[in-house]
């Protein structure tokens, strides 16, 4: 049976991580995984420039209290690794360690940052992806440490264990991926096959402070006071689901796990540790994308009539808000169909040839591009 422990952890002070961290080791028995002479990554969610308050990346005094209990058992080379949105570059990568407060950490606590911008091609015996360009610091190490944040997230409902290892493809194909599958199902589905290949030892979401409503980057911080892992990335989702109320379907790399048999259901998941807290989170603000998925309850020959009319008609859709839009380009940049152009300093969208994956509403770092819902659905 698989197990995912959940640990009180109400605010960031060291103190308080290091305790829920070693909770975490000893519940899990996760020291069977470690032994000195590792090479570790771990792989924080350092999506964009934020800053910890703002909740939209992992804190980083949860990668800190990883690398103290990973230090206490004799490991030394720690690598901290993530390849954002956008650019994959050392200045990119600079900025982002900086803002995110991962820069200071890393100097404080001896943990190296990973400036190496090369990939590797893996090849994979999955699903739907024959082979995967991983970045280089995860495709070397011995053990990779998944390290997220709990976020909602308009494409594919969660942002959790599984959503994070895309920061494993390298800058600017992560939207080729998005252009391949168009389809959020599909995408999640390839989701699935990446983190098959990854294949992460262990799994921590940063949950003290969390992200609800249009996620992964444009929500609002909600305090949830916990912190929660275990070694199976495809059961932690399903608890992060039962967490904040929302239904399993509606997570769609949870819905992809289910079908390939990765995950238990929540009832089969044995919970450790302060198990009762996952009834004392209030409920999140879902994202805008939430729940229009009823054209699979129709009969067979009309859903391909229903799917044409909930494309054109009711799917949200990205909306810029104009007089938000600073022009810097980052919606454009990130658009895998290449279907933004930026007029007069400030950014279009060609509603034709948009495939409503949200990247241009991910990147955009002033919040300026929101997610439309139909207004059949506002109500």
């Amino acid at each position: 049976m698989d197990k995912v422990s959940i640990i009180t952890t109400e605010d960031y002070s060291p103190y308080l991580l290091d305790s829920a961290v070693e909770s975490h080791f000893q519940l899990l028995g996760l020291d069977s995984f470690l032994h000195p002479g590792l090479r570790v990554t771990l792989k924080p969610n350092l999506l964009m420039k934020r800053t910890p308050a703002e909740a939209t990346t992992t804190h980083p005094e949860v990668v800190a209290a990883v690398g103290r209990a990973l230090k206490k058992r004799g490991i030394t080379d720690i690598t901290l690794a993530d390849s954002p949105g956008g650019l994959y570059t050392v200045g990119a990568l600079t900025g982002i360690y900086k803002t995110c407060g991962m820069a200071d950490m890393a100097q404080r606590e001896g943990v190296q940052l990973n400036y190496d911008t090369g990939w590797q091609e893996i090849t994979t015996q999955t699903q739907r992806v024959t082979k995967f360009n991983i970045i280089n610091p995860v495709a070397q190490a011995d053990l990779v440490i998944n390290i997220c944040k709990l976020k909602t997230h308009c494409m594919t409902g969660l942002s959790g264990g599984v959503k994070n290892l895309f920061g494993c493809v390298p800058g600017l194909q992560k939207p080729e991926f998005h252009y391949r599958f168009k389809n959020a199902d599909e995408f999640s589905d390839m989701l699935i096959d990446l983190c098959e290949t990854v294949k992460p030892a262990i799994t921590f979401v940063d949950a003290v402070v969390s992200m609800e409503g249009d996620g992964p980057s444009s929500g609002n911080p909600i305090h949830t006071g916990l912190t929660l892992c275990a070694a199976n990335p495809y059961a932690l989702d399903v608890v992060l689901c039962r967490l904040i109320r929302m239904e399993e379907k509606q997570a769609l790399t949870v819905k992809a796990s289910f079908e390939r048999k990765l995950a238990l259901y929540y009832d089969d998941i044995e919970l450790v540790g302060d198990s009762q807290k996952i009834n004392s989170v209030a409920n999140f603000r879902m994202p805008a994308t939430k729940s229009v998925d009823f054209n699979t309850r129709l009969p067979n020959w009309m859903q391909s009539a229903a799917n044409f009319i909930t494309d054109r008609w009711l799917v949200p859709k990205p909306v810029i808000h104009r007089n938000q839009c600073i022009g810097c380009g980052k919606c454009a940049e990130s658009c895998p169909a290449k279907t933004i152009a930026l007029h007069k300093r400030k950014a279009y969208i060609n509603y034709q040839n948009c495939i409503k994956c949200y990247c241009c509403h991910e990147m955009c770092p002033v919040k300026a591009i929101h997610v439309k819902r139909s207004k059949l659905l506002s109500s």
